[in-house]
């Protein structure tokens, strides 16, 4: 995927989820957040990061945060919607006969609905920008809505559907991720009985 424009500025506070203060060439902009998680391991203060000036007019901040330079590791993407359209646009070199994003099955919106060869697929996305000593985990923060995904895909899986669970690491130099069990076991547990029920699991990056 790309951007717009890429500005770099340096990180100075987040007074909300969706926006952060950031000095741009000496200024101070108030720019949008794309990642409502709380990444407090990354946007620390003097932190570099990355902003994206789309072409939007009439929008009330003119950048949208969507990256930051960790130490030890390097560029971490913060862009929530990076990872659906980075597979989205992984999936389109398979050309699959149809694909469809946000679908609905049972109470939950699944980030891609496939059709291939007969085989109806379902897919979730999961972005990863949480690391510790080189290695990736999932969730940040407790998710109910993601247990609530997890669960569908087993159902799912019950039923016929090839179910995969994608976690898409936003991140350079780590290639291993594992629930966060210490954040949020329940979706931990999610995970292996998924695993059990013939969900597989990918890790991209």
């Amino acid at each position: 995927m790309k951007y717009t424009e890429i500005v770099r500025g340096t990180f100075v506070s987040r007074p909300n989820r969706f926006i952060a203060k950031v000095l741009v060439n000496g200024t101070e902009e108030t720019v949008h957040v794309k990642n409502t998680g709380r990444c407090k391991e990354l946007l620390i203060e003097g932190a570099t990061v990355l902003l994206d000036r789309p072409n939007s007019p009439g929008r009330k901040t003119q950048y949208d945060l969507v990256a930051v330079y960790k130490e030890g590791i390097g560029l971490v993407n913060m862009d929530s919607q990076a990872p659906n359209k980075v597979v989205g646009e992984w999936l389109a070199t398979y050309q699959p006969e149809y694909v469809k994003a946000e679908y609905t099955y049972g109470q939950s919106r699944i980030d891609f609905y496939i059709e291939d060869k007969g085989q109806k697929i379902l897919m979730e996305v999961k972005g990863v920008t949480l690391e510790r000593e080189k290695i990736a985990y999932f969730p940040d923060a407790p998710t109910e809505r993601g247990v609530k995904h997890v669960k569908e895909l087993i159902k799912a899986a019950k039923e016929g559907y090839q179910c995969y669970l994608a976690f898409v690491i936003q991140m350079e130099g780590v290639d291993v991720v594992y629930p966060n069990e210490e954040t949020h076991p329940e979706f931990a547990q999610a995970v292996k009985l998924a695993e059990q029920n013939d969900v597989k699991i990918l890790y991209l990056g």
